[in-house]
C-alpha cells in the first residue's frame, strides 16, 4: 500500500527502522482550530458509486459527506432537523406538500447555483428515478410526486400521499445535492469521483481509482449548516482517502503516524490503540441491526417452525462476547436500542436449542445419520454470502454456523467477494439467508430495508429465481406503507413497533448486534464529528501544530 507522508520527522524515523509507537506527548495542547494541513484518512473500502442515493454504503457517504450539502441538517445529538442549504420550511397538515426557503447565494463547485431550480431536479430524481439515465429511486423518498418552483429561492414538492418521512429524509446523505451537469450523467459515470459536482466544504481535485481520492478545501465556501459552531471554509486543505484492505495495515499506520484517522477499527484492535492514547469514535448507526434475514421463497425456510428454530438455535451474547467489545451492544430487536421507534423485544430473542429441536422435530426434521436434520431426502443446509461491508462478518457467521450444527442445520458460508454473488444473493434457490443491516435515524428504515421495491431483504416473490415463486407477505407490507405514511408522530412510532414483532413473530429475520461505524483517530487530531448514522464529517477538523 502506498501511503503519502505528510510528517518528515516521523519519515526519517520509520526510515531508520524506528517504530513510533509514544502516546504523541510532543504534539501541542492548543484546543484553538488551525487551517491547514493533509488529512490521510485510510478507508477499508474502495467507493462504488457516488449517485448520492448510493451514499448508504460507507465508503461512499465518507466521501459524499465532505462534498455535498443537504437542504436540511439532522443534529446527530438530539436528531432534530435543523437549517442548512434551507433556511426554514413548512408543511401541510397531511404532510404531502413541503415548501422549502433557500438561502441565497450558495453554488456548486463547477460556479452554478444551487438555487431552487437546481432542487428542484435534485429531488425529481432521487424521488422518481431517471430510467434513461439508470438512476434508481431513493429509498429514503416514499410517495413523491413532483416539485414546482415558485420562485428562485423557494421550492414546493407534492407527495401522492402522505410522506412524514420527508423532512428527515433531506437531511440524510442519499439526499446530497449535486450540479445538474451531474444529473446528466448515467449512473455508470458516477462511479468516477471526479463527476461528482457537489456544494459542500471539499471538492474532488484527484482519483486513482479504486486506491486513492483526493479531496480539496473549497476557500469560498461560506453555507454550513445555521447552528454549527465551525462556519466558512473548512480548517484542512486537503483530504486524502486512501484504500487500505487489511485491518493491520490500517491500524498499523495510524499507530505508526502514517495516517490521522481510520475507518473500521476492529474490535480486537481498540485496546491497543487506546492504550497508547488514540482516540476510538464508536458512532451508533440507529437503523437495521446486523442481522440475517430469510427468503421465505426458498423451500428449506418456507415453513415458520424452521425460522423459529434457527432464531432460538442463536446464541447473540455468545457472538457479541466472543468477537465485539461493548460498542457493539447484543441486538434486542430488529432496530437499534438508539433508532426512532425501538421496542425491547428480547423475550423473542432468547437462545434456547431445546426449543429448537422441538420445532424442527414438529417441522419434520429429523437428525440424519451424520447429525444434520433431514425431510423428504433433503439435508437442512443453508447457504449464505459473508457480507464485507459488516464487522468481522465470516466470524460471526462462523459462530452461528457452528450455534446451529448444535440442533442439526447447517450453515455455509461462501466468500464475499465470489463473482456470483451478487446475482446469486437475488436468487432465494441458490440463497435462503442473507446479512442485513441499514442505518437511518427514521423509523422508515424498516420500510427500506424489507419492502419489495425498497432492499427486499426477504425477496418477496421470488427475486431472481427462475422458477415461479408465490410468498409476499401483504401483512408485513401494509404495515411498512403504513410507517412510510402516518402523519400522527405517536402512531408512526407504534407502528414501527408492530413491524418488529411481526417481524420476529414471523422469524424473518434474527439481529444479532447493534452495528456501529468504529473509528480511530491521532491525539493530535481534533473537532471530528458524525452525522446521525455514523459518516464522518471533516467540515470542523483540524490537525494540532506539531
Amino acid at each position: 500500500m502506498h501511503i503519502l507522508r505528510r510528517r518528515n520527522a516521523v519519515t526519517r524515523a520509520l526510515a531508520l527502522g524506528v517504530l513510533i509507537t509514544s502516546s504523541y506527548a510532543v504534539f501541542a495542547a492548543d484546543s484553538t482550530p488551525v487551517q491547514g494541513g493533509t488529512l490521510v484518512y485510510l478507508e477499508q473500502q474502495a467507493h462504488t458509486n457516488l449517485y448520492p442515493p448510493a451514499g448508504g454504503f460507507y465508503p461512499n457517504g465518507g466521501i459524499l459527506n465532505q462534498i455535498t450539502d443537504k437542504l436540511t441538517y439532522q443534529n446527530p445529538k438530539t436528531l432534530e432537523v435543523e437549517p442548512w442549504i434551507a433556511e426554514s420550511w413548512s408543511f401541510n397538515a397531511d404532510k404531502t406538500e413541503y415548501t422549502f426557503k433557500l438561502r441565497p447565494g450558495v453554488t456548486f463547485s463547477d460556479g452554478t447555483p444551487l438555487d431552487a431550480n437546481a432542487v428542484a431536479k435534485n429531488f425529481d430524481t432521487y424521488g422518481l428515478g431517471n430510467k434513461e439515465r439508470h438512476l434508481p429511486v431513493s429509498e429514503v423518498i416514499n410517495n413523491y410526486d413532483h416539485s414546482e418552483v415558485v420562485d428562485p429561492l423557494t421550492v414546493k414538492f407534492y407527495f401522492k400521499k402522505s410522506s412524514p418521512g420527508f423532512l428527515q429524509g433531506t437531511a440524510t446523505i442519499g439526499s446530497g445535492l449535486v450540479s445538474l451537469s451531474t444529473l446528466d450523467r448515467n449512473f455508470d459515470a458516477l462511479g468516477d469521483a471526479t463527476h461528482i459536482i457537489g456544494s459542500g466544504p471539499f471538492v474532488v481535485s484527484k482519483e486513482t481509482l479504486g486506491r486513492e481520492v483526493d479531496l480539496t478545501a473549497r476557500k469560498d465556501y461560506n453555507w454550513g449548516p445555521k447552528n454549527l459552531k465551525q462556519q466558512g471554509r473548512a480548517n484542512l486543505d486537503v483530504i486524502k482517502v486512501i484504500v487500505t484492505g487489511e485491518d493491520s495495515v490500517r491500524i498499523g499506520a495510524l499507530l505508526a503516524g502514517q495516517a490521522d484517522f481510520i475507518r473500521q477499527v476492529q474490535a480486537y484492535d481498540e485496546k491497543q490503540a487506546k492504550d497508547q492514547n488514540f482516540p476510538i469514535y464508536a458512532a451508533p448507526t440507529k437503523g437495521v441491526n446486523d442481522s440475517i434475514s430469510f427468503r421465505p421463497d426458498n423451500a428449506l425456510v418456507s415453513d415458520l417452525k424452521v425460522r423459529q428454530a434457527l432464531l432460538h438455535a442463536t446464541n447473540s451474547k455468545q457472538v457479541v462476547e466472543t468477537l465485539f467489545s461493548p460498542n457493539y451492544p447484543q441486538a434486542t430487536s430488529v432496530i437499534a436500542k438508539t433508532a426512532a421507534g425501538y421496542v425491547d423485544l428480547s423475550n423473542k430473542l432468547t437462545y434456547d436449542p431445546t426449543l429448537s429441536k422441538k420445532l424442527l422435530d414438529e417441522a419434520g426434521w429429523k437428525p440424519g445419520p451424520n447429525g444434520l436434520r433431514q425431510k423428504d431426502g433433503k439435508t437442512l443446509s443453508l447457504t449464505i454470502y459473508e457480507s464485507l461491508p459488516q464487522p468481522q462478518n465470516k466470524e460471526v457467521l462462523q459462530l452461528i454456523s457452528q450455534q446451529w450444527n448444535q440442533v442439526g442445520a447447517k450453515l455455509n458460508i461462501l466468500a464475499g467477494d465470489a463473482g456470483s454473488r451478487v446475482a446469486d444473493n437475488l436468487d432465494p434457490e441458490k440463497t435462503p439467508a442473507n446479512v442485513v443491516e441499514v442505518g437511518r435515524a427514521d423509523p422508515d428504515v424498516i420500510k427500506s430495508s424489507f419492502y419489495p421495491t425498497n432492499r427486499d431483504a426477504l425477496l418477496q416473490k421470488g427475486g431472481l429465481s427462475s422458477k415461479v415463486k408465490s410468498f409476499r407477505d401483504d401483512k408485513l407490507n401494509d404495515l411498512l406503507v403504513a410507517i412510510s405514511a402516518e402523519v400522527d408522530p405517536k402512531k408512526r412510532l407504534a407502528l414501527a413497533g408492530d413491524v418488529q414483532n411481526y417481524l420476529l413473530d414471523q422469524a424473518y429475520v434474527i439481529p444479532i448486534f447493534e452495528e456501529p461505524q468504529v473509528y480511530a483517530g491521532a491525539p493530535y487530531f481534533k473537532g471530528v464529528s458524525f452525522e446521525a448514522v455514523g459518516r464522518p464529517s471533516f467540515y470542523a477538523a483540524w490537525l494540532e501544530k506539531h
